[in-house]
C-alpha cells in the first residue's frame, strides 16, 4: 500500500507520548497496521516503546515479515535490545528448552546417524557486532558489505549456543550447520567458527551459485530431506530465523533464537 505523507510529530513527555501527538511515522508504514495501531490507541495510552516492543515481540511471532529495515523511530529499541541483559536471557532460556527436550525425550541410538542441526549467523555466531554499525538493522541490508564483514572472521560466539552444541557432541550427536551465507565464505566461516571454540561438526552446508536465486527456507528443506535420505534422524533444529524450519521434511524439535535485526526467508 502507499504511504501516507503525514508530516511527522514526535514530542516525548517523560516516557509517555499523549494520543494527540503519538502520530509516529512507523504507524503510516502500512494502513492495515494504522488502522489496528489507530483503534488501540484510541483506547490505550501508547508509547514509542511499547509499539516497538510489540512490534519486535511480533517479529518473533512470525506475524510481521518480509521487513526490510526496522522501524526507524525502533532502531533505539532494538539497538538496546540485542545488547542487553534481557537478550541474553531470552537466548539462554531457548536453550535450556532444548536440554529439557533432549533429557526428556530424545532416544539416541547412538549409531552415528542421530543429528541435530545448528543455523550459523545468531545462532552458533553474534552478528551484532556488524549490525551495531548499520544502525541495528535500521539500514537496507547491503549483502557486498557484509561479505565483506564476515570474511574477517571476527563474529563472535553465542555462548549460551556453545554449551548446547558441546552437550550435543558429548552424547555423540553428529551436528550439521545449515547457513544461508555463500559457497564462497566457507574458508572465512570454517575458521571463525574454530577459533571461538567450535570443533567437530560432522558439515557445513552453504549456499551455492545454483542456490542463490530460490528461497532460503527452500534450501534449507532441501537440506533436512537430503540428510533423512541418507539415513540421519534430525532430532532438532535451532536458528534465528523462520527459514530454518519452514517447509518439509521437519526435525524433531525447532527452537527459536531471538533476533529482530532482520527478516530472511
Amino acid at each position: 500500500m502507499a504511504s501516507l505523507t503525514v508530516p511527522l510529530l514526535l514530542c516525548f513527555c517523560g516516557l509517555f507520548l499523549s494520543q494527540a501527538v503519538a502520530d509516529w511515522n512507523i504507524l503510516h508504514q502500512n494502513g492495515k497496521h494504522h488502522a489496528a495501531l489507530s483503534l488501540a490507541r484510541s483506547r490505550l495510552q501508547i508509547s514509542l516503546q511499547n509499539y516497538c516492543e510489540s512490534w519486535r515481540m511480533n517479529v518473533e511471532l512470525h506475524n510481521i515479515r518480509d521487513f526490510k529495515v526496522v522501524p526507524e523511530e525502533c532502531v533505539p529499541y532494538i539497538g538496546n535490545y540485542v545488547t542487553s541483559v534481557q537478550y541474553q536471557i531470552d537466548s539462554q532460556l531457548t536453550v535450556e528448552e532444548c536440554i529439557v527436550y533432549i533429557s526428556t525425550t530424545c532416544s539416541f541410538r547412538k549409531d552415528g546417524k542421530d543429528a541435530w542441526l545448528f543455523d550459523v549467523d545468531d545462532t552458533l555466531l553474534s552478528t551484532i557486532p556488524y549490525f551495531k554499525q548499520h544502525q541495528f538493522g535500521g539500514e537496507m541490508f547491503n549483502a557486498t558489505a557484509f561479505n565483506e564483514w564476515a570474511s574477517k572472521r571476527k563474529a563472535t560466539p553465542l555462548e549460551h549456543t556453545m554449551r548446547l552444541y558441546k552437550v550435543l557432541k558429548s552424547m555423540g550427536v553428529q551436528i550439521f550447520l545449515v547457513s544461508s551465507r555463500r559457497e564462497d565464505l566457507r574458508s572465512a566461516t570454517t575458521d571463525n567458527l574454530v577459533d571461538v571454540g567450535y570443533h567437530g561438526w560432522k558439515s557445513l552446508f552453504l549456499r551455492g551459485n545454483d542456490e542463490l536465486n530460490g528461497g532460503v527456507a527452500q534450501y534449507k528443506a532441501n537440506v533436512r530431506q537430503q540428510l533423512i535420505n541418507d539415513g540421519y534422524r534430525i532430532w532438532g533444529t535451532v536458528g534465528d530465523q523462520f527459514n530454518s524450519f519452514a517447509g518439509l521434511p521437519s526435525a524433531g524439535r525447532t527452537f527459536k533464537l531471538p533476533n529482530p535485526l532482520y527478516y530472511v526467508y
